[in-house]
């Protein structure tokens, strides 16, 4: 009796973050819509949203419910955790302030890469990325910094977990040819995404490594492709992202 108590709790446990997932994916979604989308009744679709509005996890807007604002207080605390959002926040606003473009800091959990801090330049182009956003790490600079400096069997795993799914045709979808670029870029110490993830959107991106040359995370810079090209592009803001990354670093190794 009391393993199924327990698996009921685990269950509803499950449905409830589902529920969530789905409201956030589909940004917003009624109790007909959210029927159709799981194997329970519209009684029980509305008892988990009553229970999730109440603690203010879920708001309502006319027959809608949507994610509420305080899931905010446990992203801010999550990451304010993070030390390294700590200390390479003013970098990253340095970086967008000096360029006018966007910047980024990003890490990897549970093999997928996690926007942690971003900051708009006055000419910085609007984006589907947010802080908390998470993406795929190997159609993104940011996500290829990071594999770059991962083990191979890291590596291995993250792709047999995520695959390696295709979001514009110049998205890399070979797990070889993904490897050769990989090794490039760890040799080079910077990537490039050119409309890899976005279409029209170049990116370039170098890894944040501590003092045992593990990866942290990694910083960029991203624009359009009307700006990102020539010396600018492969010479200038890899540049400027080397004497971030290196103030970063230096404080990650002192703090």
């Amino acid at each position: 009796m009391a393993d199924n108590k327990a698996e009921i709790k685990v269950k509803t446990a499950e449905t409830t973050l589902k529920i969530l997932e789905e409201l956030k994916d589909q940004n917003g979604a009624t109790v007909t819509e959210l029927t159709d989308e799981f194997p329970l009744s519209q009684s029980s679709i509305h008892n988990y949203l009553s229970t999730l509005l109440e603690k203010g996890y879920v708001v309502r807007e006319g027959n809608e419910y949507r994610i509420g604002l305080r899931f905010l207080e446990f992203g801010g605390q999550a990451r304010y955790r993070e030390q390294l959002y700590r200390i390479a926040k003013d970098e990253i606003t340095e970086l967008a302030e000096e360029t006018g473009e966007l910047a980024n800091l990003l890490v990897e959990e549970n093999g997928r890469g996690i926007y942690l801090h971003r900051e708009k330049g006055e000419q910085a182009v609007q984006t589907d990325s947010y802080t908390g956003h998470r993406v795929h790490l190997h159609n993104t600079a940011l996500g290829k910094a990071v594999l770059a400096n991962l083990p191979r069997e890291r590596v291995d795993e993250i792709i047999d977990q995520h695959g390696l799914p295709a979001t514009t045709e110049q998205t890399i979808t070979d797990r070889d040819e993904l490897y050769k670029e990989l090794e490039h870029i760890r040799e080079a110490g910077v990537a490039f995404d050119d409309e890899a993830r976005l279409n029209g959107l170049r990116c370039v991106a170098v890894p944040i490594l501590n003092n045992d040359d593990e990866v942290e995370g990694a910083i960029s810079l991203s624009g359009p492709t009307s700006r990102f090209q020539g010396e600018y592009f492969r010479s200038e803001i890899p540049a400027k992202l080397d004497d971030a990354a290196n103030v970063i670093e230096l404080n990650i190794t002192y703090t």
